[in-house]
This record gives C-alpha cells, sequence and structure tokens, in this order.
C-alpha cells in the first residue's frame, strides 16, 4: 500500500525549532510503500482511496507551522474519497462497495486530520458521509478543508441569511471559492477579494457579484477598502458587509474592518498573509465581532447538528455540480501539487488521483 510521508518539517530544525534554513517541501516529503492495514476494529470503516484533497493547511501543516504538529514520520492529509471495502462488526451505516467521503479530523481517536493520502484509510464510522451516486468523488474529496470550513463560517458564526452581503478574502483559493459558491447558494450577495488581477476570474466564475483586487500594499488595501464599500452600495447595503470571512489577515485586516457594517462579524479562517495585532478601538468604534472559526472541535461535539450541515453541502455540491478540482494530479505527482503552496500558485480544490480512480474498486 503506498501513501505520502512527510519526514521532517520544513521550517523546523531536529529539535523542533524555527530553522534559519528553510527546506523545499520535496525534501521533507516522500511517495514510499505502507504497512499493510490489519484487523479492522468494530466502530471502524476501511476506504479505498480514489480521491485526496491537498490544501494549504496541510502545506503550512508540513513545515511546521500549523497549530497541530503529528508525530513525525505522518501521513497527511483530511479528506478523501474512494469506496468501502470494509467494516467493523458494529457499523450499520455503511455497506461494501458504498461511495463516501472521509474526513480524518472526526475521528474519535486523535487521528486529527492527518492520514487521508494513503491508497487505504481505516476510520471511525463518524468520520465517513455517503456521497450521492450522481456526484464525482473527485468533488467531494476537498469538502473539509474547503466547504466545512466556509460554512461554519457563513451559518454556525456568521448566521447570515438570503440578502446579506458576505466579503470574503483569499477568494481564490480553497475556502475562499467555496466561501463564494456557499453564499450565492444561500441567497446572499457576494464581494471576493483577491491579490492580483490574474486570480480574479476564479470567484467570478464560481459567482461572485463583484471581484476586486487588494494587491499586496498600503495604498492597494485602502484603494481595496473604497472600491469594497462602493459595491457594497450598489449591491444595496449601503452600512457594509454582514459577514467577512477572512482568510488572509496581516496588513490587510484594518481595510475588513471598515468593511464591516455595524454589528457585523468578522470570521478569522486563516492567516495566509502572517499575523498581526487587532486594534481593540477600531473594534469598538466600528462595533464589530471578530470570531475565530475552527469548525472540527464544534463538528465533534454536535454531531448530530454537523451531520445536518453535511447533507446540506453536499446537496448544494450536487445541485450547483460545484466543488470541481482547478487542479488534479495523480498520485506520483503528489510533490508537484504540494509546491503549488509553496510558489502561491494554487486556484480552488487541488486533488490527488489515485491508481483506484481509473479502476473498478476491488471489494
Amino acid at each position: 500500500m503506498r501513501g505520502v510521508h512527510i519526514t521532517r518539517f520544513a521550517a523546523l530544525d531536529g529539535n523542533g525549532r524555527p530553522s534559519k534554513t528553510l527546506l523545499p517541501i520535496r525534501q521533507v516529503l516522500r511517495l514510499e510503500n505502507l504497512a499493510e492495514h490489519q484487523a479492522i476494529g468494530a466502530n471502524k470503516i476501511r476506504v479505498e482511496t480514489h480521491y485526496a484533497g491537498v490544501q494549504y493547511p496541510d502545506f503550512l501543516q508540513a513545515k511546521g507551522l500549523y497549530q497541530i504538529k503529528p508525530q513525525l514520520p505522518y501521513v497527511p492529509g483530511m479528506d478523501s474519497a474512494g469506496v468501502v471495502v470494509g467494516k467493523g462488526s458494529n457499523v450499520n451505516r455503511f455497506r461494501i462497495g458504498d461511495r463516501v467521503l472521509v474526513n480524518t479530523a472526526l475521528c474519535k481517536d486523535g487521528q486529527g486530520g492527518t492520514g487521508a493520502l494513503a491508497e487505504k484509510v481505516t476510520v471511525s464510522q463518524e468520520a465517513c458521509f455517503p456521497v450521492p451516486d450522481d456526484l464525482p468523488l473527485h468533488s467531494v474529496s476537498n469538502i473539509g478543508r474547503n466547504y466545512c470550513a466556509a460554512y461554519h463560517a457563513l451559518k454556525v458564526l456568521g448566521d447570515v441569511s438570503r440578502g446579506d452581503l458576505v466579503l470574503v478574502d483569499g477568494a481564490s483559493g480553497g475556502v475562499g471559492m467555496a466561501t463564494v459558491e456557499l453564499a450565492k447558494a444561500m441567497g446572499c450577495h457576494v464581494i471576493a477579494g483577491v491579490s492580483s488581477e490574474s486570480k480574479a476570474q476564479f470567484p467570478g466564475q464560481a459567482g461572485a457579484d463583484r471581484v476586486l483586487v487588494y494587491g499586496r500594499t498600503k495604498e492597494s488595501y485602502t484603494n481595496f477598502k473604497v472600491d469594497a464599500k462602493q459595491a457594497a452600495k450598489e449591491l444595496g447595503h449601503s452600512q457594509g458587509a454582514t459577514l467577512v470571512v477572512d482568510v488572509v489577515n496581516g496588513e490587510l485586516f484594518d481595510a475588513l474592518v471598515s468593511c464591516v457594517k455595524p454589528l457585523g462579524t468578522i470570521c478569522l479562517v486563516g492567516f495566509t498573509a502572517g499575523q498581526r495585532p487587532i486594534r481593540p478601538g477600531l473594534l469598538l468604534i466600528k462595533e464589530v465581532r471578530v470570531v475565530g472559526s475552527l469548525w472540527g472541535r464544534w463538528a465533534r461535539e454536535n454531531p448530530v447538528q454537523f451531520s445536518n450541515n453535511m447533507k446540506e453541502i453536499l446537496a448544494i455540491v450536487q445541485g450547483q455540480k460545484s466543488g470541481s478540482s482547478a487542479c488534479i494530479y495523480p498520485l506520483e505527482q503528489i510533490v508537484d501539487a504540494f509546491e503549488l503552496f509553496e510558489q502561491n500558485k494554487s486556484r480552488g480544490n487541488t486533488v490527488i488521483a489515485f491508481p483506484a480512480a481509473n479502476r473498478k474498486s476491488k471489494l
């Protein structure tokens, strides 16, 4: 059984401290033969992987800069999709041959968002969800990293309703594109922000009402703030956005605060541009709520509600034929897929195709 191994953290030294030399991702990532799974636990499911997702947090984790640091060496990957090839004696929800998506962040035994980038994965049944027959497996192979994160920000924390205005930055990336798609399906207006003109077409194709470029300088951030306020007015929201989904943070944050309406919400989903101190005086004047958004813990503690959310996500993906992958790489090119994030070239979903995707699964 083949799988991906991270052998050391690219940004840390042997003692787990920040290294003076950042290693290229290809020096810490290997495609290797892994030990075959043995007996399946009573509450476990074994899934033959057809597709698995790779997103920015997987890259960040491989550098040793993510909030969760697995024990080395480890198999990366939170999301995959495939076919059930084995199950424990207590599993009644699934049958051999069922098409499922897997999210390892939901495993009760602490798998913690890793382990999906292998030809077979064995996980607790709570981490699996059925996939409709007419929905391509590759389209759900990044549900956790992208769509669950976006849905949690939009509905669980942001509580958006039809007609609300959502502003999302980093809108050409996985979470950003998912936010655009889900928000539009919920009946919201959407302003999408991207860092360069070359990325503008992607959120536009996903349905954003306006796509604006915020660039990478203080001057461009100021221009973005002015443009976003004008766009909000044109869309019928003179006071600003109901919800801002912030994937970027960094120096852009102050401009985002200016774009949200009084008593609106900013959901912090990521910080691809780094972290900076938040000025409480600015939040006070704007009467803005800022909340961190991590969906995994909430999902484990609210399994029934999360299951309902997952059904709604899949219905939206199925109805819009969304979730389409911007980049699909064969397993043998796993390094190239990770390097998209190293080179800031990722767009939407990045997916790894396993050999089982090209043949009938051996049940």
